[in-house]
């Protein structure tokens, strides 16, 4: 699997998949049947994390094809990134934590012989090992396998599961703070506290149609325990009532600017924001890094074909800048920057996010029954 870092691809992908195998994706989405063989999912997610297509791009094709009744699995999992993003804006803290938890145990464990032997792939669980190489090769991985990973990384290889999140962000071209946290901490019991995912022999061997034998793994586990709960911390989401000629700063979650919803206003001009490892906590493949860098020059190409002027920029250039506006680039990383130097920038956001935002306050079970409100708003 090959993923272009172009908006170009990106649509084809999204087309491709709409017209030729969204009809089977509620049968075959949990089956993993191996990294060349993936028509049974969109593939779509390393795209929309960059804002290189959008949720509502992507459910309004799903639309032009079939009914919401007949999509309404794949729009759920679509919306559980903006439902996941939503919760921890309203939580922030929660990724704060990670972070702290993360650097205090990475050096406990950097000498590890079992921690080495799992980022390694020299496991004594064959599938595990396998998965590894194909998320080091690919940059991605099912999102069945991520969870049966996690729950072997943490429950039979018996490693915190802040080393595993870390490990997804080095190398996933989806990796993003919401996701990728969250996901783990469900896995582990914490985020629903006293629920956790134990992956199991005959679960991986059906969904990967018997491609691994001989899985020896502890499924009788109790859930990781943490004393510390999060309160919701009331956030103000809103936008400026009139939009000034300033500068625009887009991040690298909204990397199509001509599908924003500010691409009618006009800027100055825009800044592409480039994070690179010297200014993150979790450092990057190199893969990764690469990646991200030439989806922001597709970005830039596209904006110059329109004559609109910009640039690239690196975060560590942000200093001293005033009025400026800023696409809101969501907890993480950027954010992190941007708050540890102090720098006042005037966010924008989605109105995807201004209204979904808003009903991540409980479990996604609660959101679910908001999308169809979310999904008419898309009109």
């Amino acid at each position: 699997m090959i993923f272009e870092a172009s908006r170009a691809k990106a649509l084809n992908q999204l087309n491709n998949f709409v017209d030729n195998n969204l009809s089977e994706y509620s049968k075959l989405r949990n089956f993993d049947f191996g990294p060349e063989k993936r028509s049974n999912i969109s593939c779509l997610s390393p795209y929309i994390t960059h804002g290189m297509i959008n949720e509502k791009e992507v459910i309004q094709k799903a639309l032009s094809k079939f009914s919401f009744s007949k999509n309404e699995k794949f729009i759920q999992e679509v919306l559980w990134r903006t439902y996941w993003k939503g919760w921890l804006e309203l939580r922030p803290n929660v990724w704060a934590d990670y972070l702290i938890e993360l650097n205090q145990i990475k050096n406990e464990f950097k000498d590890n012989k079992d921690y080495i032997a799992a980022i390694e792939g020299k496991t004594k669980v064959d599938c595990f090992n396998e998965w590894v190489k194909e998320l080091k090769e690919n940059n991605y991985l099912h999102n069945h396998t991520r969870m049966w990973f996690a729950s072997i990384w943490i429950f039979t290889l018996e490693l915190p599961w802040q080393l595993g999140a870390e490990f997804f962000m080095q190398h996933l071209y989806d990796g993003d703070a919401a996701s990728n946290t969250l996901g783990w901490r469900w896995v582990a019991g914490v985020q629903t506290q006293g629920k956790h995912y134990l992956a199991s022999e005959w679960n991986i061997k059906k969904f990967t149609n018997n491609r691994f034998q001989n899985i020896k793994l502890n499924e009788n586990a109790p859930p990781k325990v943490s004393e510390k709960s999060y309160q919701i911390i009331k956030q103000d989401f809103n936008n400026p009532q009139k939009i000034e000629n300033k500068n625009l700063l887009i991040f690298e979650n909204n990397l199509s600017f001509e599908i924003t919803d500010f691409k009618e206003n006009n800027f100055k001009k825009i800044y592409l924001v480039s994070n690179k490892n010297e200014n993150r906590a979790i450092k990057l493949s190199e893969k990764l890094v690469k990646f991200k860098s030439h989806l922001i020059e597709d970005q830039v190409q596209r904006l110059k074909n329109q004559s609109i002027d910009c640039q690239i920029i690196d975060i560590s250039e942000l200093t001293n800048i005033e009025n400026y506006y800023g696409l809101y680039p969501t907890v993480g990383e950027n954010l992190d920057f941007l708050n540890s130097n102090n720098l006042k920038i005037d966010f924008l956001y989605r109105n995807l996010d201004q209204l979904a935002w808003q009903y991540c306050n409980k479990g996604f079970f609660n959101f679910k029954n908001y999308i169809p409100k979310i999904v008419s708003s898309f009109n």
